[in-house]
């Protein structure tokens, strides 16, 4: 009788041990219903809403999603079993990872986003510009520019200061040079982040007050050593990007026209217009 006993503890314990096993293979992605299978995103640019789309099983279960790519990451209400999406601020560039995992925090799902530098294309009445921003080194700088093109703000804006051989300047006046009033809170200055005024380079300008940028930036057409953040009484001017596609279109606006406007010198005597700007990756 106590063999017999011994026996079927024996059995039992073999059959919980191969249960628990198979739970486990399950639950770490090696059985058929795994709770994440794949990840989806749309729209996947830095500073604004990107939606990823989960895909799997008995995704209406509880689960916790969570990115360093993310300043805000919500889950949105379920679409099916095998599909759920949610919200993420996207605040970070480069490769992340993303964490699925189960109301008791058991990690069941680890996947990638990776978020390219963001891109502003400015289509202009002599061609097209692409600009690429540093939100790393330029964090404020870069979403201060961000939020003026979501907003549409520089659509009609002029380039209305041209100085050959030193910088082209926009984003602040409409045709007859009528100067904009509707610009948010004015700025940090960001000019100590590594970044230099160097040809091609896009800086803000500002008045003689260190933190008073709001929309206006310009396009250095040559290396402007005295640009550059020097002392605390010389801090210069903020780079946040670069050109990297259309620096000829700039180069054909150094090379308008200009005349004196009222108070503002070397304004271009035939406008020359951003028609748009679009925030493309």
């Amino acid at each position: 009788m106590l063999g017999l006993s011994i026996h079927f503890v024996s059995t039992m314990a073999y059959r919980l041990s191969v249960a628990l096993i198979l739970l486990c293979l399950s639950a770490c992605g090696g059985g058929s219903a795994d709770p994440v299978t794949g990840l989806t995103t749309t729209n996947l640019k830095f500073g604004q809403t990107a939606t990823l789309t989960l895909k799997g099983n008995a995704l209406d279960n509880t689960i916790k999603v969570s990115s360093p790519a993310c300043s805000q990451l919500i889950l949105a209400s379920i679409t099916s079993a095998n599909e759920r999406t949610a919200l993420c601020v996207v605040s970070k560039t480069g490769t992340s990872t993303l964490t699925v995992s189960s109301a008791s925090d058991y990690v069941v799902y680890t996947g990638t986003l990776t978020v390219p530098e963001p891109q502003v294309t400015l289509t202009t009445s002599l061609g097209t510009i692409v600009m690429e921003l540093n939100p790393t080194a330029a964090p404020v700088t870069v979403g201060n520019l961000l939020s003026y093109v979501s907003k549409g703000f520089y659509s009609n804006t002029l380039f209305h200061r041209v100085i050959p051989g030193f910088m082209v300047q926009g984003g602040g006046f409409t045709t007859g040079m009528v100067q904009k009033t509707d610009t948010a809170a004015a700025i940090k200055l960001e000019s100590q982040n590594g970044l230099l005024n160097t040809r091609g380079n896009v800086a803000m300008a500002r008045t003689s007050v260190a933190d008073s940028a709001t929309s206006q930036f310009f396009i250095n057409l040559v290396d402007n050593a005295s640009l550059n953040y020097a002392s605390s009484s010389n801090p210069g001017y903020a780079v946040f990007g670069k050109v990297v596609t259309g620096m000829d279109v700039v180069d054909n606006i150094a090379k308008v026209t200009t005349r004196t406007v009222g108070a503002n010198a070397n304004v271009p005597v035939a406008d020359v217009l951003i028609i748009s700007a679009t925030q493309n990756q």
